[in-house]
């Protein structure tokens, strides 16, 4: 008796397997609990969430906040005699590094002219900035969930009056609207300022929101909650936005990376934050003039602008790749191994084992 195997796609026996392994991973999670799982295996959201804390808890307790007084031994608008030639930083790094030997000292960033301590400025800008930050993304995110939601639930000439405003909004460069709300607002003080700019921000966001809900209000479980007598604001927030908060989560973390930037540029050209108030592009502004004289003035709040946009970005991209359905996490060699041991195993018992027999024919 001839046997007939159908030939199988080379990729097919290891896709199977990676998708085994993947399902044993996540059997017994909920949604939330894959989630959680897929962003703390993350390593670039893990390096960016711990750096962006350190950095965060270093300028809350270094110069305090408010009434409550850090531990670092100068405050923001405190002088002093200048320590070093030029307020030079008196930090000095290991030999092994090609320094003096590790060393802090007194000003480890240096001093400006009449010997204010640029850690201290720079830990003060930090604090602004984080502020800044998290304004912005929590009051455009405010405003764009609510237009892109009622665009995209109601349709119609709800969803033409809105994105109408919206497109409105979007064709003036955001620099030049930044700049005139900042010149109004930035004066007042940094939380103001910060409100001012979230109320122009919110106009991507609320793009991508209407068309999540353009597509989700199609679903079948949108038209189980309509035959069940569910009012339309329960269908709203009940019903689609809990299915589309993946992607309102990953926008708004994005979205406060750019704003950080966005008030850095509106302060270094002198529209946004202004003395006696701090931040990092402040910072850069006021000592624009000593440039090539001392530019530790200018590598601290640049460095620190760097980290923030930078670990927010990966802890964006680590957002994203948890709630995406579509992302798998390539298993290790060790594991393939394993799981294509037990799936031979497994295969082998499935089919039965065939004994030649014992005699063809009969004798006379």
């Amino acid at each position: 008796m001839s046997t007939s195997t159908t030939p199988q796609p080379s990729g097919q026996p290891e896709e199977r397997l990676e998708n085994a392994i993947e399902l044993q991973d996540v059997a017994g999670l909920s949604q939330g609990q894959i989630v959680r799982r897929r962003f703390f295996r993350h390593k670039g959201a893990m390096v960016g969430l711990t750096v962006l804390a350190l950095t965060a808890l270093l300028a809350l307790t270094s110069v305090g906040v408010g009434p409550v007084p850090g531990w670092w031994q100068w405050t923001p608008g405190q002088t002093g005699a200048v320590v070093n030639p030029g307020g030079s930083p008196t930090l000095s790094m290991p030999t092994w590094l090609g320094g003096d030997g590790f060393a802090i000292g007194e000003h480890p960033f240096g001093q400006d002219e009449i010997g204010r301590d640029i850690f201290a400025r720079v830990m003060a800008g930090v604090q602004t900035s984080l502020m800044v930050m998290v304004i912005i993304g929590g009051v455009a995110a405010i405003i764009g969930v609510a237009v892109g939601a009622t665009a995209g639930f109601f349709r119609g000439r709800t969803d033409t009056l809105l994105m109408r405003a919206t497109d409105l909004v979007i064709t003036v460069p955001t620099i030049v609207i930044g700049a005139v709300v900042g010149k109004m607002a930035g004066t007042v003080s940094g939380v103001v300022f910060a409100l001012a700019l979230g109320l122009i921000l919110w106009t991507t966001l609320a793009r991508l929101v209407r068309g999540e809900f353009l597509s989700l209000r199609e679903r079948e479980f949108v038209d189980a909650a309509r035959v069940a007598g569910a009012s339309n604001m329960r269908i709203i927030f009940k019903h689609i936005l809990p299915n589309a908060i993946g992607t309102l989560i990953v926008a708004v973390t994005l979205l406060m990376s750019s704003a950080i930037l966005l008030e850095t540029a509106l302060s270094y050209l002198g529209f946004g934050i202004v003395p006696p108030e701090i931040s990092l592009g402040q910072l850069i502004n006021e000592y624009q003039q000593a440039f090539s004289t001392r530019p530790w003035l200018f590598w601290w709040p640049g460095l620190f602008i760097v980290i923030i946009a930078l670990t927010v970005n990966f802890i964006g991209d680590g957002l994203r790749d948890a709630f995406d359905p579509r992302q798998k996490r390539i298993p290790s060699e060790r594991k393939m191994a394993r799981a294509a041991a037990a799936d031979a195993s497994a295969e082998r018992a499935r089919v039965p084992s065939v004994r030649p027999d014992a005699g063809v024919g009969g004798g006379a």
